[in-house]
């Protein structure tokens, strides 16, 4: 079995998630030359090319699998400090290569998710949360990227496994005075179309999720703006730029003291989540699937039921109430 030396596995990681060798070297307080010499030497032991260097690099088939394995080299670090915290309980704060990266989606950070993992990080975790649309968090995991992630995706991921956590509710909102202008009988089939949709990114798909199935549309068609942060797409529909669909739990407070209406009061749309991550004996991703379960618990709703066979899974996630 081949060793890999640590040093050579980390300066691999920190290229990726640096984005290029200069900022690698920066974070590892070595030269840039250093970087090169490390990366080199790792890819002649293991007889392959282990970056594309592209703008920003990406690693290769093989690359991932290291970068996994330094990953794993941080979980066991991480996992001793954990344990030895009680015997050394003045022991120096972890180091920037410790860190443990897990994938959240934008809502969940805005909503629940922060406060399950404020135990954690008060107790020392070097925790890094990296964000994306939550049908596309556990790509993060896929490529060995993160340890555990929060997605859509209900199937356990090779050497993974999987803990649902429950529903997220949406709502399709926007501001009295908007809806008073442009929308008094709230979202038909007649006003959709003239009604600016403030979306998450290009690979958030809720918006016109919401609106077809709300509407009973096959085909929707959407004039769409785009905010990527969860706090900026409430902003921008209190600001007037249109409407939106948002996380009850995030707009509650606002449909509460009247600053936004609900412009479908009759429909919403419980997106199910789960928490992904390696299937490991690991004190500290127990610790995070304690700690996100539990407050995914309070939080969220119950899961919802698959639909029938006959209705693809994306069309399931909208119920009546």
């Amino acid at each position: 079995m081949r060793i890999f030396d640590a040093d050579a596995l980390e300066c691999l990681a920190s290229i990726v998630e640096e984005g290029g060798f200069e900022r690698a070297a920066v974070r590892l307080s070595i030269t840039q030359s250093a970087v090169s010499q490390r990366l080199r030497a790792l890819e002649a032991q293991v007889g392959t090319v282990l970056l594309v260097r592209s703008r920003p690099v990406k690693p290769t088939s093989a690359g991932r699998l290291l970068i996994k394995h330094a990953m794993q080299m941080r979980l066991l670090r991480a996992d001793l400090e954990t344990d030895l915290q009680d015997f050394t309980p003045s022991a120096g704060a972890p180091t920037e290569e410790e860190r443990v990266s897990i994938a959240i989606n934008a809502d969940s950070i805005a909503t629940w998710a922060l406060s399950a993992l404020d135990t954690l990080v008060h107790g020392g975790l070097p925790l890094e949360i990296i964000t994306d649309d939550q049908d596309f968090t556990h790509e993060w995991l896929r490529e060995g990227q993160v340890l555990g992630c929060v997605t859509t995706l209900k199937q356990a991921l090779r050497g993974c496994k999987v803990l649902p956590l429950g529903a997220m509710q949406y709502v399709v909102v926007a501001t009295r005075a908007y809806a008073q202008a442009h929308c008094p009988q709230g979202l038909t089939p007649h006003n959709f179309r003239q009604i600016p949709f403030i979306a998450f990114n290009r690979k958030d798909d809720l918006q016109t999720e919401f609106v077809g199935r709300a509407l009973g549309l096959r085909r929707v068609k959407l004039n769409q703006r785009f905010v990527p942060s969860s706090e900026g797409q409430v902003r921008a529909v209190l600001a007037g730029w249109g409407a939106s669909v948002l996380p009850e739990l995030e707009v509650r407070h606002l449909l509460a003291n009247g600053e936004l209406v609900n412009l479908a009061p009759n429909v919403t749309l419980p997106v199910n989540l789960y928490w992904h991550c390696w299937n490991l004996h690991s004190e500290v991703i127990d610790r995070l699937t304690a700690a996100l379960s539990s407050a995914a618990a309070q939080s969220l709703g119950q899961p919802t039921t698959p639909a029938p066979a006959a209705k693809s899974a994306k069309t399931s996630r909208v119920a009546q109430t």
